[in-house]
């Protein structure tokens, strides 16, 4: 079978740009393993693109990302789960780029690209772990049963997704720190001592550098449903022994969620209650709750290493980037004329040195 390109002079009314283009997009979708109907469509939003007047001016670099980019738009469309990340590693780019690329052709098409599934994207990114069948590398405890390592991996994205910790974030992270916690609760006997860097080795999958982060934000989210299990208050948990019993927190997370992050409201409205309705009696506190409510329920307002709970929010706003603070408001200033004198110290505000004229004049050119 001959290809019509290749019988024909259809090359020659090509741009080589588009021609590069076309390689590249068709040995993308070889890489991927997509199907030809993905190829063709990838190809034929380039086609368009490049078309389009507000591409004829775009930088070589640009050009050579916008295939990679038809083949992103291509996948999405078809609910096909693929990442940005894993484009521009196969492209060698950097994300910043690709993504205003991306955008821009999304804009200039008019292309309606659904959001990423993340069910799917699980499943596609524990379908290439080596765990699942018996090699040299994986010992045989460390080997799993596919099911069952990507129904509790389900369940764990989907706790993450519900305490603000998929919002913003890229998944892979996630979902690589959702597994590792689902394969080691689901045999923690001789699991426990395998740290992150070693699962991702024995699976045969990168470590991605916020993996650790996300693991991290996930156990805190587990000691403090754990803390509200009836059956575990006896038990002092850490982040190591909360992994055996996340079978049970996942089966009650709807429960444990509102109460472990809603416990601090209640008991604030609950203490403003018991404040204004009974009067101080002796020397204790007219808003301290009874002696037998408090030996009722001796963990209210404590979570599991006995500090206060926190409200349920995302990691932004609990742990907030440090800002510069802004002035103080002063005095209502009075209506400026123009007239006013300048100080000198003003003025030295304004005078450049000759390195930072240098520095602004190249900042200017980028």
């Amino acid at each position: 079978e001959v290809a019509y390109s290749q019988s024909t002079g259809q090359k020659e009314q090509q741009s080589r740009c588009l021609q590069r283009g076309i390689r590249r997009v068709r040995d993308l979708c070889k890489v991927l393993q997509l199907p030809a109907a993905f190829e063709e469509t990838a190809v034929s939003y380039l086609q368009r693109a490049l078309q389009l007047p507000a591409f004829h001016l775009a930088s070589l670099e640009k050009k050579e990302l916008l295939g990679g980019c038809c083949v992103f738009v291509t996948c999405r469309q078809h609910n096909w789960p693929l990442t940005m990340g894993t484009v521009c590693s196969l492209l060698y780019a950097r994300q910043e780029l690709f993504a205003s690329v991306y955008l821009s052709l999304q804009k200039e098409l008019g292309l309606s690209v659904p959001a990423l599934s993340l069910a799917d994207l699980v499943t596609t990114h524990l379908s290439s772990f080596r765990l699942f069948q018996r090699t040299a590398d994986v010992p045989a405890p460390f080997l799993e049963d596919k099911e069952q390592l990507l129904a509790r991996t389900m369940g764990l994205v989907e706790l993450a997704s519900e305490t603000w910790l998929v919002t913003g974030r890229h998944p892979v992270p996630i979902v690589t720190a959702a597994a590792f916690l689902a394969w080691q609760s689901l045999r923690p006997g001789p699991r426990l001592s395998c740290p992150l860097a070693r699962f991702c080795r024995l699976a045969g999958v990168d470590l991605p550098p916020p993996a650790h982060l996300r693991l991290k934000e996930l156990l805190e989210i587990l000691l403090g449903m754990a803390s509200q299990l009836s059956w575990l208050r006896g038990f002092h948990l850490d982040r190591r022994t909360v992994v055996k019993h996340v079978g049970d927190l996942l089966q009650h997370r709807v429960f444990l969620l509102r109460n472990a992050f809603s416990q601090q409201h209640g008991d604030e409205q609950q203490d403003t209650a018991t404040g204004q309705g009974c009067p101080s009696q002796g020397s204790g506190s007219p808003s301290s709750p009874p002696l037998a409510q408090r030996q009722a329920h001796p963990w209210a307002g404590k979570g599991q290493r006995g500090g206060p709970l926190r409200p349920l929010l995302p990691p932004c706003l609990i742990h907030p980037r440090k800002r510069l603070r802004a002035a103080a408001p002063s005095a209502p200033a009075v209506a400026l004329t123009g007239d006013e004198p300048i100080s000198d110290s003003e003025i030295e505000q304004y005078l450049r040195s000759p390195e930072e004229i240098r520095a602004f004049r190249k900042a200017k050119g980028w």
